[in-house]
């Protein structure tokens, strides 16, 4: 555990005690505080109370006011569409509002780092999509060159509960929207920009919202170097922003739709083949195309992202290459789940928007599709023209025939998992992949993404 800093001796309020809020509450208590917590489910309070915190009503009077700061887990909004009734309080109170990553950056360095040789680093990755799997993969390639690595943030573990960094250890956070645009501290070493397509837009109130609270990490973190998806308008204008010069190597650009060799630093990926290039020279290279835990353009601009930060911290080309081998993939996310026949069945659950399928979509020759759910704001438009690869669909969800009409290929309503995994798998030949990729939220007939990706594996291997 790391304890928060700066609070000792005051009392420190925290709303949402979920993994991220009990880890905070551990950790201001670890670091002399006294935590008021709340949270609306009374399962929550009551593991909170079990660890000796004391749980109590924020809105009664005079608890917010005694509070030194309020503490924010990352699923309430304090702003759009709405704030939660605490955080109005707060407002109105004059409470200063954070979350657990500021309350962690400003924690994380300690006098004990004077004594290293090399001080620890923080990676941080943000974007829509790819985010888990870029964090991952970056920690994977640190693990197998023997560099000290500690995963967290959103995936793994809470940023309060790993360990302190060592001598020349690396911390690697995923960080969502969510948690980027509140945070008071924001002070990365590297800073990752993978993507941006709509998403979460009812909480930032539209694409420019979403695109802020994304952009907040390296224009108020100041990274030492920054890495970003030049893909599409937005990362094109934040690597503009970042750049003092054309060639200004603090930035690293990434692409996967075209060839990036002019002054500065660029890691691009071409027909599977991943080149970096520096100051107008090539630099280093690797075939991705054999790399079978990082299908399809998607996984291999997550690929580039992580190969520019362990270039970054000083790694070989060769030994990246050898550890993006080995890499396993996560879970619902473009996971290889079994293979029959000829026939290979892929869970990518997490595929919950539109931009998300589509890549998912590109990344496989001849695809038996397992779509729907609950539809996010935007429709389904822009899948139009991008299901090409795309044999047959098979709709899932409660409103099944709604999304089913949205869509331009053949589809056949299913609406439960296990008619859609037993139809697509007594349709599909040899060469065909059956694969889950919503284009939409589970909510309407899962928990999350990840009971509903474990829901498909369970049907694909009930039915082999």
């Amino acid at each position: 555990m790391i304890p928060a800093q700066g609070h000792a001796g005051e009392r420190v309020a925290v709303l949402g005690l979920g993994r991220s809020g009990l880890a905070a509450a551990r950790a201001l208590r670890a670091g002399g505080a006294e935590p008021l917590c709340w949270d609306d489910n009374p399962a929550a309070r009551e593991a909170a109370e079990a660890e000796g915190l004391l749980c109590t009503d924020l809105l009664r009077g005079g608890v917010l006011e005694s509070a030194s700061a309020l503490i924010l887990s990352p699923g309430i909004p304090h702003l759009y569409p709405a704030p939660n009734p605490v955080v109005a309080a707060a407002l109105e109170a004059g409470v200063p509002l954070d979350n657990d990553i500021g309350l962690f950056f400003r924690s994380l360095a300690t006098s004990d780092w004077a004594s290293h040789d090399m001080p620890p680093r923080v990676v941080a990755v943000t974007g829509s999509n790819g985010k888990s799997t870029t964090a991952a993969l970056i920690h994977h390639i640190l693990g197998e060159s023997g560099r000290d690595s500690q995963l967290a943030g959103n995936i793994g573990r809470g940023v309060f509960d790993i360990d302190p960094p060592g001598d020349g250890a690396v911390v690697v956070l995923e960080l969502s929207s969510y948690q980027t645009e509140l945070a008071r501290a924001l002070t990365p070493d590297i800073a990752v920009f993978t993507n941006l397509s709509p998403d979460h837009l009812d909480r930032h109130a539209g694409r420019g919202g979403y695109f802020a609270a994304k952009r907040r990490l390296f224009a108020e973190g100041a990274p030492d170097r920054a890495v970003i998806g030049v893909d599409e308008t937005e990362g094109q204008f934040l690597s503009n922003q970042l750049s003092e010069a054309r060639g200004d190597d603090r930035v690293i650009q990434v692409s996967v739709t075209r060839k990036l060799t002019s002054a500065g630093w660029h890691v691009f990926v071409r027909k599977g083949f991943l080149t970096e290039y520096r100051k107008g020279r090539q630099v280093g290279a690797a075939d991705l195309r054999p790399v079978r835990g990082l299908p399809g353009a998607h996984n291999h601009q997550n690929a580039c992202a992580a190969w520019a930060v362990a270039r970054s911290l000083g790694l070989a080309p060769r030994v990246i290459e050898s550890a993006l081998h080995s890499f396993p993939g996560l879970p619902h996310r473009s996971q290889v789940v079994a293979e029959s026949g000829g026939v290979t069945f892929v869970n990518d659950s997490k595929a919950t928007n539109v931009d998300s399928a589509a890549r998912a979509l590109a990344a496989f020759p001849r695809i038996r599709w397992i779509c729907g759910g609950l539809e996010k704001e935007g429709g389904l438009d822009a899948l139009r023209g991008q299901t090409g690869a795309v044999v047959k669909a098979y709709v899932i969800g409660r409103e099944a025939a709604a999304f089913a009409m949205q869509l331009d290929v053949e589809a056949e309503i299913c609406t439960d998992m296990a008619t859609a995994v037993a139809r697509a798998a007594a349709d599909a030949a040899p060469g065909d992949t059956v694969l889950l990729a919503p284009a939409a939220a589970s909510f309407d007939q899962y928990d999350n993404f990840e009971q509903r990706g474990a829901d498909f594996t369970a049907m694909v291997r009930r039915h082999l």
